[in-house]
């Protein structure tokens, strides 16, 4: 069995690497990528009728697209940096909604939503790096 501290302490250790030499970008999906898990995890606690620890997982993950949102440059991004705003806006206020109903269906449109957004950060990646 898989010790859950130990691996708490690498899982934190290896993100703290990853962070400390990211760019912006990888910053971004990295935040990302951590907030498709805490989706994930969130769907299994509505579904497993624990809701104390469905509340944890809903905070951390409005917490993080606060914090994309947040990281946006609106006064210099234009419309594309607008419409994501809005998109952020839009998720967690669907995550509150999944919190009050319950319903695991809202957390699967969310997840598909930041999926796109994930890809659309990767396709800039590719244009910044190639």
């Amino acid at each position: 069995m898989l010790n859950q501290e130990g691996y708490s302490s690498y899982h934190s250790t290896n993100l703290e690497a990853q962070v400390a030499r990211a760019s912006p970008i990888e910053l971004v999906l990295v935040l990302t990528d951590g907030l498709l898990e805490e989706l994930a995890r969130a769907r299994g606690h509505i579904v497993g009728k624990r809701y104390e620890l469905k509340a944890i997982s809903l905070n951390k993950c409005t917490d993080i697209i606060n914090g994309l949102s947040s990281s946006l440059d609106f006064e210099h991004g234009g419309e594309v940096v607008e419409n994501l705003g809005r998109l952020y806006e839009y998720c967690a206020g669907r995550l509150y909604t999944a919190g009050v109903s319950l319903d695991p269906a809202i957390i699967d449109e969310v997840t598909k939503l930041l999926t796109t957004i994930k890809k659309g950060w990767l396709g800039v990646q590719a244009k910044t790096n190639g």
